[in-house]
């Protein structure tokens, strides 16, 4: 496992903020992820230009559309 992968699994169970490519963040807890930057978060919050969409319960983002993912 690559140090970056290690660095993203020690997230697991962290607040994050994942920013897709076209510009939606989901702010949420980091469920899980794997080598392709598939990201599971629960308890997640959709921001469009920082204002709350919608929540979900647990979300699915597709790593090819993740631009970038930060601690909380």
């Amino acid at each position: 496992m690559s140090s970056t992968s290690n660095f993203l699994a020690e997230m697991t169970n962290s607040p994050v903020v994942v920013k897709l490519q076209h510009g939606l963040e989901y702010h949420g807890v980091l469920a899980s992820i794997d080598g392709y930057m598939n990201v599971v978060l629960k308890d997640t919050v959709e921001m469009v230009e920082n204002n709350k969409v919608r929540n979900y319960e647990e979300v699915f983002l597709r790593g090819n559309n993740v631009l970038y993912i930060s601690q909380k």
